[in-house]
């Protein structure tokens, strides 16, 4: 019984702990409304967003919600199924990536906006040069993390796995894939956080749907209760998504020894 009341308190105690930062916002939100210090008509408050949210909801808001998770899903995905083995190659092998690195830093300091002249030139305003924008931003998120990461698995495994007699193929299967898993994971979990914040940018090209169009169409008619609907929309899919990811990693990589 004293056992079953203490997992009880650690249990509210971690509840509290991961609300907490959330009532904070909601109470610095409402003062900085009725402060007077802000037009209270510039801060709708949490309240008027949510009945915004209420509304939409029944209306277009899931459609918007799903065009843009797709959207984003499948520039992630492309953007990540070139970024683990381009970013692997440049991690492995120290030569090839003194010569990519600087093309590499050069396209991923390139905001996704700056390109959507050419993008729209070369791939139209359908949904492919949406993607196309999503894409950018999650491979070059992904693949520096990739390399980054597969540049400091040390070589010692590998040397081991030699002296005991492993072949090429094996050293490849069950040494190297089991140690690029953490990083591989780690460059999803970045490019899908960047390619959500670029999501808006990629909907500037005629997007009639999406989360993007509708903070875009919101902004046209000052319609700022909408426009927090947007954001916090984005926010909590992205934030649900990597806490998602998260428990895959704690699954995929629980070998693996850590040190929290």
């Amino acid at each position: 019984m004293p056992h079953s009341a203490g997992e009880k308190h650690r249990v509210v105690r971690r509840a509290g702990l991961v609300l907490a930062p959330w009532a904070g916002i909601l109470i610095l939100w409402y003062a900085i409304h009725y402060s007077g210090l802000v037009n209270p008509a510039l801060v709708p408050t949490p309240h008027d967003v949510a009945a915004r949210f209420g509304e939409l909801a029944g209306q277009r808001l899931p459609r918007d919600i799903w065009m843009s998770t797709q959207r984003v899903f499948l520039g992630v995905t492309f953007g990540i199924l070139l970024a683990v083995p381009v970013g692997f190659v440049l991690g492995w092998y120290r030569e090839v990536r003194g010569f990519i690195d600087p093309l590499i830093n050069f396209f991923r300091a390139l905001p996704p906006i700056a390109l959507i002249p050419l993008v729209i030139v070369y791939f139209g305003v359908d949904e492919l040069a949406k993607i196309v924008i999503l894409f950018y931003a999650s491979f070059f998120a992904g693949v520096i993390v990739m390399y980054e990461g597969i540049a400091q698995i040390s070589p010692i495994y590998v040397r081991v796995a030699r002296t005991l007699g492993a072949t090429d193929s094996e050293i490849f299967l069950k040494v190297i894939v089991p140690l690029t898993v953490p990083h591989t994971l780690t460059a999803l979990r970045v490019a899908l956080g960047v390619a959500w914040a670029t999501l808006v940018a990629s909907e500037l090209i005629a997007a009639q749907q999406g989360l993007g169009s509708l903070i875009q169409n919101a902004a046209s008619f000052f319609q700022l209760d909408i426009i927090y609907v947007g954001i916090i929309c984005i926010g909590f899919i992205a934030l649900t998504m990597d806490l998602l990811l998260r428990k895959l990693s704690r699954r995929l990589i629980a070998w693996q020894e850590r040190i929290a």
